[in-house]
């Protein structure tokens, strides 16, 4: 199966070892194209290391992304390498976490200082960091672009329901500091698209304990939601830059 991708295209793809981030790095390495494929525990990923022993052009690099030193690491490694980026997909987020009791909040009583910052430094300064740390080596000459999965829930606009507090506005401020870097970068790096884009809800460990409600033809398969995020992402030019978009290439209001 081919997607007609340019297999001269180095992405970057974090969250990579599970999910939608896992489902982008195989999709793309079904046409050969390099990935480096980045997440906390990215070597010791079984998924990973099978799709790396058929041979194929991967290379996983540990990386905590909450941790400025740990993105250091990630930079020192790529350019030892002389690796050159053209995409930069941030797949990586949370909304829940067992280890540490992270869950949506129903109501107000449920808001936590732990919640919100645990929330705001894997959703919102997560990828921002990354930008600031990894644009060096996007290719300034060839059109490239810097993609973060966001989520409808963090529109202000689209709030009808409420609800899920750190998560929402995780989300939003992601959305703002992605919109600001767009405004910046649109002089300083012309060939750059900045994409925020919403996949949908997907079959993930992330939605799997909020899938009850979601009727059956609105639940994307990993696979499926990476086709159509992977088809904004390679299709994106000046006409998406600085937007909030949606796995339909709709618009999504702020």
């Amino acid at each position: 199966m081919t997607h007609h991708t340019d297999s001269t295209i180095t992405r970057l793809i974090t969250g990579a070892s599970s999910g939608i981030g896992l489902a982008l790095v195989q999709h793309w390495l079904e046409d050969d194209a390099p990935v480096v494929a980045v997440s906390r525990r990215a070597t010791d990923s079984e998924a990973l290391q099978r799709l790396q022993q058929q041979g194929l052009p991967l290379r996983c690099v540990n990386t905590d992304l909450r941790s400025e030193a740990s993105l250091l690491n990630l930079v020192r490694e790529l350019k030892d390498s002389g690796t050159e980026l053209r995409q930069i997909i941030n797949c990586a987020g949370v909304l829940h976490d067992k280890e540490s009791g992270l869950a949506p909040e129903k109501r107000l009583e449920d808001v936590s200082v732990q919640a919100l910052q645990q929330s705001f430094a894997l959703n919102a300064f997560a990828p921002i960091l990354l930008a600031r740390h990894l644009l060096p080596l996007v290719s300034k000459q060839q059109q490239a672009c810097f993609a973060s999965i966001s989520a409808r829930v963090g529109s202000i606009e689209d709030n009808h329901l409420g609800g899920w507090y750190s998560y929402r506005a995780s989300k939003a401020a992601q959305n703002q500091l992605l919109r600001t870097l767009a405004v910046e970068t649109r002089r300083r790096h012309p060939n750059l698209c900045v994409l925020a884009l919403h996949p949908g809800t997907t079959d993930t460990p992330l939605s799997a304990p909020f899938q009850r409600n979601v009727p059956e033809h609105k639940l994307f398969s990993p696979p499926r939601a990476a086709k159509q995020l992977a088809a904004i992402i390679d299709g994106a030019g000046e006409n998406q830059h600085g937007r909030f978009i949606a796995w339909d290439g709709e618009p999504i209001p702020w």
